[in-house]
């Protein structure tokens, strides 16, 4: 080989090489995940996450990059960083909570957009239909209304002698706790069971409503299933030990951290469903033809170590329905 055409070779390869090197990098494939407070309370949705993607064929760190953004639970925060995300132009943003799910619909009309939601998608105005969403968005429905009336019901069977039990809301989340809120009213009239009322937005508000229940003398407490109260499972556990107070939470997950009893669709696979979908929009399909998925695996989790803390027997006929005991 001359040596003009060597010089020619190399330096055509030392400029396609580069180029070459950005094209594969620009391949890479990056997702936004607008979390509404932390990676460590959003730990469950991350999983389920990351197992969708895995299963379309997506590793993140390998073939695809993933940019979080969390609020720490100041929705006013979510428009700055979702306007972020769409900067960074991000192939698709995943949105757990409406909340989150509101501020990326109201921030873009091109981006698609996969949502967890416990909200009618519907009546909230994220999709035109469950079937045809017709539009950037779809995702999963948890159906946090199911916490409602049979969530009641399963607990009083835990509680039976209970005649007040109390239900933790978050104003802050008005359509979730207004949806459950009349659902448990409705469900406690038709049993004979007074509801107590309680709204917390901060820890204080937290601490509080506790020692609301322990003047009234209330036997039981029902924790709407919220991101912010999700986010506070260690502090709420505490404090139910503490006061001994038997305690549900509309999440199944969350009784890992010594929470009695649980009820709710389970998010590690709400979110292997929204991975799924991620994954199919990154091979080509769009949102607007993707049926939003009504979460179909709902579960009761007991602690059993918490119930003998608390003195409470697991009546036989409630103990044949539950899904997993944790010892």
């Amino acid at each position: 080989m001359r040596r003009r055409d060597f010089v020619t070779l190399f330096g055509g390869s030392a400029i396609a090489w580069p180029l070459a090197v950005q094209a594969q990098q620009r391949a890479m494939p990056v997702i936004g995940y607008l979390g509404i407070t932390s990676a460590e309370s959003d730990a469950f949705r991350l999983s389920g996450l990351r197992r969708g993607l895995n299963e379309t064929g997506y590793v993140e760190g390998r073939n695809l990059t993933i940019e979080y953004r969390w609020g720490g639970y100041q929705p006013d925060r979510l428009p700055a960083l979702v306007a972020e995300l769409i900067q960074m132009r991000v192939a698709v943003i995943v949105t757990p909570g409406l909340l989150s799910t509101l501020a990326a619909k109201a921030a873009t009309t091109t981006i698609p957009v996969v949502f967890g939601v416990g909200a009618d998608p519907v009546q909230n105005g994220l999709v035109a239909g469950l079937n045809r969403p017709g539009g950037n968005l779809t995702g999963v429905n948890v159906l946090s209304n199911e916490f409602g009336a049979k969530g009641l019901a399963l607990f009083h069977e835990l509680v039976p002698g209970t005649t007040t039990i109390g239900l933790l809301g978050n104003p802050n989340n008005p359509m979730i706790d207004e949806q459950v809120t009349r659902e448990v009213s409705a469900a406690a009239s038709a049993m004979g069971i007074r509801i107590q009322i309680l709204k917390a937005t901060t820890d204080r508000e937290i601490d509080a409503a506790f020692v609301s229940l322990v003047q009234a003398r209330t036997g039981a407490l029902l924790v709407s299933n919220d991101a912010f109260f999700n986010s506070r499972v260690k502090q709420i556990v505490a404090l139910a030990a503490h006061h001994a107070i038997p305690v549900m939470y509309g999440s199944p997950e969350f009784i890992v951290g010594g929470g009695l009893m649980g009820y709710g669709a389970s998010l590690t696979e709400a979110y292997r469903q929204v991975g799924l979908y991620v994954g199919r929009i990154l091979k080509g399909e769009k949102p607007a033809d993707l049926p939003v998925v009504q979460a179909s695996r709902f579960e009761l989790v007991i602690n059993l170590k918490t119930a003998r803390a608390l003195g409470l027997a697991i009546p036989a006929r409630l103990l044949a329905l539950v899904d997993q005991v944790i010892e």
